[in-house]
C-alpha cells in the first residue's frame, strides 16, 4: 500500500499580500526580547476586542499580524511549532467580518477575532482534524463542533489548528508532551528546552507566544490546566458536559471537555459565553470582590519540595486573603494515597469505544476505521508515527471489552464517587468551603525525545478534579527562573461561573502573568 505523506496542510501556506497598517512588529522599536509580541497582538482578548471596536485595527490587519508572527516564529526563529495548519480562507473571512462591522452588523463580542483550535476539534473550515497523526490527514469532515458553532455565532473566525500531543497524549505510556508526527515538537516559549505539557501544548504555547487572540484546548486529565500553567496563561476546565463534546476526537466520555486558554480570566469568560452557546453567563458573573467572605481550602499536596515555588504559593495565598478570602489550611494527603486505582482502566475502555465510533463517522478518505486499524497503520509507518514513542496505550485499550462489561460499570461508579463524594465534595462540606486552592507545582521536565518525560511523582488535585468532572481554573501565579506556575481553584459540579469569578478576583489582585522569556534553558 502506498500513501502520499506529502499531501498535508502546510503551516507556511500563508498569504503574503496583506497590507499591514497598524501595530506591525517591524515598525515597533524593540527594546525588549526580540521574540516578544508588540502592539495590539501583545494584548489580552478583551484588549484586542476593544481595539477592534474602537477602529484602531481591522480584522484583516489583525489576521495579517498573526500570520506574520507565526511565519517568523513557528517553523523558523525559535521554532515553537505550536501551529499545525492555517485556515486557507482566513483572510477572506477577516475581510468579510470588517465589511459587516462597517455596515453595523457586529455578531457578538468575538466579531472578527482570530481563534486557534486544538487539532482534535472539528471545524467546517477547509481544515482537516488530525489529532496530529497522518492517519487523519484527510479528515476533512465539514462539521463544526458545537463549541466552534458557538464561537462562530459570536463572529469569531478560525485562524487554524494548533499542534498537540499526538492523539491527545493517549497513545503511549512513554510519550513526549507536545510531539506529533504531523507537527513535530512544540516548545515552551518561556524556557524552550522544557516541556510545554500536553496534550493542549500548541494551544498553550501559541497563546503565550501571541499567535492568536485566544485558543481552545481539550482536557481528559490535566490537558488544559497543565499546559496553561507551564505556559503562563489562564486555562479553564469546565464541568464535564457544559461544553458539548460532539465532533471532537474522543478519549473519555466521563472526563473529556474542551476549555478556553487565554491571557486573562475575562478572556476565558468571554470564550465560555460563546462556547456554551448562551447556556453560561460568565462575563456578567465576574467581580473583583467575589472572594470577599469566601472560605478557601488551601491544599499543599501539589507544592513539591522547591522552596522558591512554595514561597510563590504562599504569596498567592496572601493575595487571596487580600482579595477578601478566609484561608483554611486543609489536610488531604491520606485520602489521595490510593485514589483513582481504576481511573486508567476506565479511560482505556472509553477510548476504545469512543474512538471506534468517531472513526466510523469520518469521511471515506480516512482508511483507519477502528482502533485496530490505527495500530496496523502505525506499524506500517512506524518510521514516521512511532519514531519518538510507541503505541502501548493503543494496544492496551484495544484489549478492553465493551462498556457493558461489569468491571467497567462498577469501576466507573466507584472512581467517580471517590473523586466527588470522597474528596472534593467531602472537603468542601467538612470545612465549609467555597472552593479548593492548589497549584501545579512542577517545573516542566526537559524535552528528551525518545526518552519520555520525568514529571515529579506526587498526587495531583488536578487529576481529582478531572476524574470528578468538576470545574478547575488555573491563573498565573508568577515565575521561578523565568518558568511560570499557576494557581488553581477547584469547585463542585456546576459552580463554573463562581470558580471563574474567584479566579478573576485573584487575578485582579495579583497581576502575575509574565511575558515569555524565550530562554534557551533554565541552566
Amino acid at each position: 500500500m502506498y500513501m502520499n505523506f506529502k499531501k498535508t496542510v502546510s503551516v507556511l501556506a500563508i498569504t503574503t499580500s496583506l497590507t499591514l497598517v497598524a501595530c506591525s512588529e517591524a515598525e515597533t522599536p524593540l527594546n525588549t526580547n526580540p521574540y516578544r509580541a508588540q502592539g495590539v497582538i501583545a494584548g489580552t482578548l478583551p484588549e484586542i476586542i476593544a481595539s477592534l471596536d474602537a477602529g484602531e485595527v481591522t480584522s484583516e490587519q489583525l489576521v495579517g499580524l498573526y500570520l506574520k508572527r507565526i511565519a517568523s516564529m513557528n517553523t523558523s526563529g525559535p521554532e515553537l511549532r505550536a501551529v499545525l495548519s492555517i485556515n486557507p480562507n482566513l483572510v477572506k473571512e477577516a475581510i468579510a467580518a470588517d465589511k459587516l462591522r462597517r455596515e453595523g452588523s457586529v455578531l457578538g463580542p468575538l466579531h472578527g477575532v482570530p481563534i486557534l483550535l486544538k487539532d482534535n476539534i472539528e471545524t467546517k473550515d477547509d481544515l482537516p482534524t488530525t489529532a496530529g497523526s497522518y492517519a487523519l490527514k484527510d479528515n476533512y469532515t465539514g462539521r463544526d463542533s458545537p463549541l466552534v458553532a458557538g464561537l462562530r455565532a459570536q463572529g469569531a473566525i478560525i485562524l487554524g489548528k494548533s499542534n498537540l500531543s499526538q492523539w491527545a497524549n493517549f497513545r503511549s505510556e512513554s510519550s513526549n508532551s507536545g510531539w506529533s508526527a504531523l507537527g513535530g515538537q512544540v516548545k515552551n516559549p518561556h524556557v524552550m528546552d522544557r516541556s510545554p505539557c500536553g496534550s493542549s501544548s500548541g494551544s498553550g504555547a501559541g497563546m503565550a507566544a501571541s499567535f492568536a487572540a485566544a485558543t481552545v484546548g481539550t482536557e481528559t486529565d490535566g490537558s488544559v490546566i497543565c499546559p496553561s500553567s507551564v505556559n503562563g496563561i489562564v486555562g479553564f476546565k469546565p464541568t464535564v458536559g457544559l461544553v458539548p463534546q460532539d465532533y471532537i476526537v474522543p478519549i473519555s466520555v466521563s472526563q473529556d471537555t474542551a476549555g478556553p486558554m487565554t491571557k486573562s480570566v475575562e478572556g476565558a469568560a468571554i470564550m465560555m459565553d460563546a462556547m456554551t452557546q448562551g447556556r453560561g453567563n460568565f462575563v456578567a458573573a465576574l467581580s473583583a470582590s467575589s472572594l470577599k467572605g469566601v472560605r478557601l481550602g488551601v491544599l499543599r499536596v501539589d507544592v513539591g519540595e522547591d522552596a522558591e515555588v512554595a514561597a510563590l504559593y504562599d504569596a498567592a495565598i496572601k493575595n487571596l486573603e487580600a482579595a477578601g478570602a478566609t484561608i483554611v489550611e486543609v489536610g488531604q494527603a491520606d485520602m489521595l494515597q490510593s485514589f483513582g486505582e481504576f481511573s486508567y482502566d476506565l479511560l482505556q475502555y472509553e477510548f476504545k469505544d469512543g474512538l471506534n465510533s468517531y472513526l466510523a463517522s469520518t469521511p471515506k478518505a480516512v482508511t483507519a476505521r477502528t482502533l485496530s486499524d490505527l495500530i496496523k497503520f502505525n506499524k506500517a509507518y512506524e518510521e514516521i508515527e512511532l519514531k519518538v514513542f510507541d503505541q502501548s496505550i493503543f494496544v492496551k485499550s484495544n484489549k478492553k471489552g465493551p462498556l457493558t462489561d461489569q468491571a467497567y460499570i462498577d469501576g466507573k461508579v466507584s472512581t467517580q464517587s471517590d473523586a466527588r463524594a470522597g474528596v472534593i465534595d467531602k472537603l468542601l462540606s467538612e470545612y465549609d468551603l467555597g472552593a479548593l486552592v492548589s497549584l501545579f507545582g512542577a517545573y516542566g521536565p526537559l524535552v528528551t525525545p525518545g526518552e519520555g518525560e520525568n514529571w515529579e511523582n506526587y498526587p495531583s488535585m488536578g487529576s481529582v478534579a478531572a476524574i470528578a468532572g468538576y470545574p478547575h481554573i488555573t491563573v498565573p501565579m508568577g515565575t521561578v527562573n523565568d518558568f511560570p506556575f499557576g494557581l488553581s481553584l477547584i469547585g463542585t459540579a456546576g459552580s463554573d461561573e463562581t470558580i471563574v469569578s474567584y479566579g478573576y478576583a485573584y487575578e485582579q489582585r495579583s497581576q502575575k502573568r509574565a511575558k515569555p522569556a524565550y530562554k534557551r534553558t533554565i541552566e
